[in-house]
């Protein structure tokens, strides 16, 4: 498990360094599920199924969610919302849940590194955080607020 040393506090810096290390950590051990006879033939490596993403901001991003998740989450029950093509801003007043049915998007918390994604992803938005969505494909998506 990674953890921050003691000595570091919990900053937006220190949790990008901590996603980061995250990142390296689950791309090193993927490498070790590519079977070595596939990789001498040139075969592509095998696909991880889902894939999670935090942004210093907080925002999570899990690309290909396993279907047993959603179902878990009660995803199918959610309401949805949708937009076509178009830029606004928007501030969090609690967590939000959602799940992309259609669309790309980039979400840029004020003052923090652009956040994208689209169509298949799970994404979780911290409370409190105030950001601009720039929609470049119309987006439908199932929303939750709150835990």
């Amino acid at each position: 498990a990674l953890s921050l040393p003691r000595s570091l506090p919990a900053t937006g810096e220190s949790m990008k360094l901590l996603a980061l290390g995250i990142a390296a950590a689950l791309v090193a051990s993927a490498s070790a599920f590519v079977p070595q006879h596939a990789a001498r033939r040139g075969a592509a490596p095998l696909a991880m199924s889902a894939t999670t993403t935090v942004s210093a901001d907080g925002v999570i991003v899990v690309r290909n969610p396993e279907q047993e998740e959603l179902t878990k989450l009660g995803v199918a029950d959610w309401p949805t919302w949708g937009c076509e093509a178009s830029k606004f801003p928007w501030s969090y007043g609690e967590k939000e849940q959602c799940f992309l049915l259609a669309g790309k998007v980039t979400v840029t918390p004020d003052g923090g590194e652009p956040v994208e994604f689209g169509t298949g992803d799970l994404v979780t938005f911290p409370a409190g955080m105030s950001c601009t969505w720039d929609v470049h494909e119309a987006v439908s998506k199932h929303f939750k607020f709150g835990e």
